[in-house]
């Protein structure tokens, strides 16, 4: 059967160069361009091409996806997205926070505060590489946290900062009408203000133990971790009834590899190799708001 697809290609700098090898990749693929469309805001430029194919399964589109992932391009990355998302009437936005909506990883901005950040930094990249177990790596990594005074969850909200375009991104969904989401394995503490702030409609953390006035070097309740990513992607559509094809989640680690697969389009954001190998798309550049051109908002 033909299906409709957009061909969203983005870089720093898309020059006729490489958009060539855009169209290049997309022709070597089978696919013919029906229209094109570009655009820069002057941080990147953006290349959108019409595309019918013939897809007869979600493997055919998978298959094809890692086709033209694989094309050599320097510094362009291209999402094949259906149309049927793009010009979806209402849309979920589902985004992990560390790395993602943030630019730093909270818990080693807390671990410097116990002389920990170095050891803590390692343990966070061999989980964000699926090489550990999240929940047993997170209890681990907040042990170290054990006797730190409350007030260094004060301090470290003071130093998150969010990625570049990240308020842009969130601002352009909820003007559009649609639906936007945070869920992280990072802590509610920290999060709370940040989702007040950006007027998100869902989110949730881990809960930091504090007991008087000081951390205790544990979480409350059940770790938020790949599974329940998924999940709450899940409860959250469902609940404002968008379809699960009308979802984008976007993620860095393999905490987020469940939540990317389940969602319409899964977005790696400047993400670990074996995450960005299995994604949807990829984001290479540090702007977040790139998101918007993949979803057509």
């Amino acid at each position: 059967m033909t299906s409709n697809l957009a061909a969203v290609s983005y870089g720093v700098n898309l020059s006729p160069e490489s958009l060539d090898g855009v169209r290049k990749a997309l022709a070597d693929a089978g696919v013919a361009v029906s229209a094109e469309s570009q655009s820069d805001d002057g941080r990147y430029s953006v290349y959108t091409a019409d595309l019918e194919v013939r897809l007869d399964s979600a493997a055919d589109l998978s298959a094809l996806r890692r086709r033209v992932a694989d094309a050599e391009m320097t510094g362009v990355d291209i999402a094949l997205v259906p149309t049927a998302l793009r010009q979806a009437e209402r849309k979920l936005l589902i985004m992990d926070v560390d790395s993602t909506l943030i630019q730093q990883e909270v818990i080693e901005l807390l671990a410097a505060y116990a002389g920990k950040r170095d050891e803590v930094a390692a343990v966070t990249e061999a989980a964000m590489r699926g090489e550990l177990d999240f929940a047993q790596s997170l209890h681990a990594r907040v042990a170290v946290l054990a006797g730190l005074p409350a007030d260094v969850v004060d301090s470290v909200r003071g130093e998150v900062r969010l990625s570049p375009g990240a308020a842009e991104l969130v601002a352009a969904f909820k003007a559009a009408g649609h639906v936007v989401a945070v869920v992280s394995g990072g802590f509610n503490q920290i999060l709370r203000p940040i989702a007040e702030e950006l007027g998100l409609d869902y989110w949730i953390a881990n809960e930091l133990e504090i007991v008087d006035g000081a951390l205790t070097g544990k979480v409350l309740g059940a770790v938020i971790d790949r599974a329940a990513k998924e999940k709450y992607l899940r409860q959250w559509s469902a609940a404002e009834g968008i379809d699960l094809a009308h979802t984008i989640a976007v993620g860095d680690g393999a905490n987020d590899l469940d939540m990317l697969g389940a969602a319409g389009i899964g977005v790696a954001f400047n993400a670990k190799p074996a995450v960005r190998a299995v994604a949807d798309a990829a984001i290479s550049m540090p702007y977040l708001d790139a998101v918007r051109h993949i979803a057509n908002v």
